[in-house]
């Protein structure tokens, strides 16, 4: 194990200003993408041109790893790794390896498109990754490929989730953005489709996460409307969540083929029990998926900061936080908010 050591002075537990705990880090380890899906890289703006992080701007995996057990010192012991898309990392299974061994952490997961996951899987899974989510919004070859910005593939993903699944995964997530007037039909086919697989449904409402994926409240397909769906097709029994600040709300199906999940940010935010940081691959820490600016902490690392002076430099970001962004985003205050930053570089 990694020994983290102990900074001076820090407090057993580590809350901000509404008395939430730091627990989670959500670390994205790339920004590119090999999809372009509209609700968080439309291709007209991220085109071939565009400036991703250099390599020299990224941190490196000895520099995550130097932040990762900052955090650790804090009381984080859930790591959920994201992008961008982090496959396209290829030097991924030795940075899960490393961050597994840091003391604390007890639990690593990962966000993907899942197309890149037949040649990774196993490699995945032996180097400690614990679960996988795996996004896909239809079941239909043609939304599909249209919603992820024509690079996309329905059987690709469905090829991915299947290596999951035979690498030990247990269980596989599976996460479908639904928008009014675009994907809305595949409430049901989603639904059917992961009945009985073994793997867990969530269904997520579209988020007005970061200025560029043209989010209307009108295009909002509440959860409340898709758990109904689903509950007149095959009845849905509800599951006590299995910790403080579980996000998804759990249901399971009253004939034993499983559990689905719904995500309401917009209509039932859950920010009291938020106890999630975001890194971004170029070492900016953000305290909310929805903030307007992150904090530097590559700078500090770079000038030989070590993980205790790292995790004081955490601490004192996160004693102060106020986010409760999703509770407030129809309030003036939040609509006159600075531009906010994109999904793509703190994951979702």
């Amino acid at each position: 194990m990694v020994n983290t050591g102990h900074a001076v002075a820090l407090n057993d537990v580590v809350t901000d200003t509404r008395g939430r705990p730091l627990r989670d880090l959500r670390l994205s380890v790339i920004d590119q993408c090999n999809f372009r899906c509209r609700y968080c890289m439309p291709a007209e703006i991220f085109h071939e041109h565009y400036e991703f992080f250099s390599r020299a701007q990224r941190l490196s995996n000895d520099e995550t790893v130097t932040l990762v057990a900052a955090f650790a010192q804090l009381g984080v012991n859930k790591l959920r790794i994201t992008g961008g898309e982090p496959l396209l990392r290829k030097d991924l299974p030795d940075l899960l390896g490393r961050l597994f061994a840091i003391e604390g952490i007890d639990d690593i997961a990962m966000s993907t498109n899942g197309v890149l996951l037949p040649r990774a899987a196993s490699d995945l899974k032996a180097a400690g990754l614990d679960r996988v989510t795996i996004s896909l919004d239809s079941m239909d070859s043609g939304t599909f490929k249209h919603m992820s910005g024509g690079r996309g593939s329905l059987e690709a993903v469905l090829a991915g989730l299947e290596a999951a699944l035979a690498a030990g995964f247990d269980p596989v997530k599976v996460n479908a953005v639904i928008e009014r007037d675009r994907n809305e039909d595949q409430i049901l086919p989603l639904a059917e489709r992961f009945r009985h697989s073994g793997c867990v449904l969530r269904f997520i409402e579209f988020m007005d996460v970061g200025t560029r994926n043209a989010w209307r409240r009108a295009d909002v397909v509440s959860s409340e409307h898709i758990l109904k769906t689903i509950d007149a097709r095959w009845p849905l029994e509800p599951v006590a969540a299995a910790y403080r600040g579980e996000v998804a709300r759990r249901y399971r199906y009253a004939d034993g083929a499983g559990e689905v999940g719904f995500i309401t940010s917009i209509t039932q935010p859950f920010c009291q029990d938020c106890t999630r940081a975001r890194l971004s691959a170029d070492g900016h820490l953000f305290t909310c998926l929805f903030s307007s600016r992150g904090h530097d902490l590559k700078t500090a690392l770079r000038a030989g900061a070590t993980p205790a002076d790292l995790a004081q430099q955490i601490q004192s970001v996160w004693t102060v936080r106020e986010d409760a962004y999703s509770e407030t985003r129809m309030s003036p205050r939040a609509n006159a908010a600075p531009e906010r930053i994109e999904m793509f570089r703190i994951g979702g």
